[in-house]
């Protein structure tokens, strides 16, 4: 599928989305193993936990009420449609919107690194727990973090008409 791609932009793509992989992995990991199912580490008070959580759903929980399996088809099959739209994106725009490229291989890796928890789990790991007062900020992981970024460059990118013409 990416065959036509230079050994530049293959190495950006390993690279970027490699690190986002294994930093979210190892990240979460080291949760499972230190803390328990929705134990916490005060970080800053009042601003910010280390909280163990387990999310079935999608971003903000979407989909959390339905069924574990109706979930699991849901997530892997849009998560899989997604990693392969952004690697065929990637590959029109890798070697000439370098910056676009980095946001495509932060959002594949976020993808990919949610997607092993999916997987593994029918769960994501989530642990990144920002709050103030009582509003709270849903909890987030790595991927999570990674996916976000990459939007932006995206959006950005779409709204400043910088994208390749496909």
């Amino acid at each position: 599928m990416l065959t036509g791609l230079k050994s530049k932009a293959w190495i950006r793509l390993v690279l970027v989305s490699g690190a986002v992989v294994m930093a979210d992995q190892v990240t979460k990991y080291i949760i499972k193993l230190t803390l328990s199912l929705h134990d916490h580490i005060v970080v800053l008070d009042h601003f910010f936990n280390i909280t163990h959580i387990l999310n079935p759903g999608g971003a903000f929980g979407f989909f959390a009420g339905r069924s574990p399996e109706l979930r699991k088809f849901i997530f892997l099959f849009l998560s899989s449609l997604v990693a392969l739209f952004v690697l065929w994106f990637y590959k029109k725009c890798a070697e000439t919107h370098i910056f676009l490229s980095y946001g495509l291989a932060l959002i594949f890796g976020g993808a990919i690194g949610n997607l092993i928890d999916r997987f593994l789990y029918g769960k994501v790991v989530d642990f990144l727990d920002f709050y103030i007062g009582s509003l709270h900020w849903p909890a987030f992981n790595i991927a999570d973090s990674a996916i976000s970024i990459g939007m932006g460059i995206l959006i950005g990118h779409i709204l400043f008409n910088k994208i390749p013409d496909i």
